[in-house]
């Protein structure tokens, strides 16, 4: 299946997590991209001329590379995030991506522009088929192959139904969601995830379906300087920016 690939050049995860249950079989479900925004319509546009757009129209690119660059920090944050600690039973994706139309797809897969366009074209909303037909599908499979014993993190808004109501149906408390993220902004959890990343320190995990779903804005995050690779740092509004 296609969700079987694996990403690799992220952290190792600990053996015990610091937020988490110690040593918890658990898999990651990312909220997609909007491939409908100006960073979307620059890696899309047939006459651009950057690397990443060449790339995507003659050799295709991972989709978690793709997603990252229309997203920025906060699908960057969610990507190193679930490759850090993610803990699937033997034979399972740890790390999925939500798509538009094309269900649960690995960040590993390679997508051109094409194929981007048509995993992307439709309104990710409860109430549309071509969304949510496909996702409940995937994530079928998923469950058959984690079981009742592993936890799916998902890593998006727990503040509308779009992914809670088609997920939450078929994982039940198994669906959980980190309780920081409550009363953040896309931003401020990328940063929060990379953060985590570099800290080696997992974020509390609550089942959505006892979460609660909205909240006080908490206060902002800390500066940091330096990244593990030394090529990150956060600016004044908690933007991770390129040096």
């Amino acid at each position: 299946m296609r969700y079987y690939l694996n990403v690799s050049g992220f952290p190792i995860k600990p053996e015990v997590h610091s937020g988490g249950t110690p040593c918890a079989k658990r898999v990651f479900l990312l909220s997609p991209a909007n491939a409908g925004g100006k960073r979307a319509q620059l890696l899309l546009r047939e006459a651009a001329t950057f690397e990443l757009a060449e790339r995507l129209r003659e050799r295709g690119l991972p989709l978690g590379e793709a997603f990252s660059f229309i997203s920025g920090l906060y699908f960057r944050g969610k990507l190193a995030y679930a490759s850090a600690f993610a803990a699937p039973p033997l034979g399972a994706p740890g790390v999925l991506v939500i798509t538009a139309c094309g269900g649960l797809m690995s960040p590993a897969a390679l997508v051109t522009r094409s194929a981007l366009c048509e995993i992307s074209a439709a309104p990710v909303e409860a109430s549309e088929p071509r969304y949510r037909v496909p996702l409940e599908r995937d994530a079928r499979l998923l469950h058959k192959q984690v079981g009742d014993d592993c936890e799916v993190v998902l890593l998006g808004s727990i503040a509308t139904p779009k992914y809670v109501e088609p997920l939450l149906a078929i994982f039940g408390e198994r669906l959980v969601f980190p309780a920081e993220f409550v009363g953040r902004g896309d931003m401020s959890r990328g940063g929060l995830m990379l953060r985590c990343v570099r800290q080696a320190v997992e974020l509390n995990y609550v089942p959505i379906v006892t979460a609660e779903r909205h909240g006080r804005r908490p206060a902002k995050l800390p500066k940091v300087t330096g990244h593990p690779n030394g090529k990150w740092h956060f600016g004044s509004k908690n933007v991770l920016k390129s040096e």
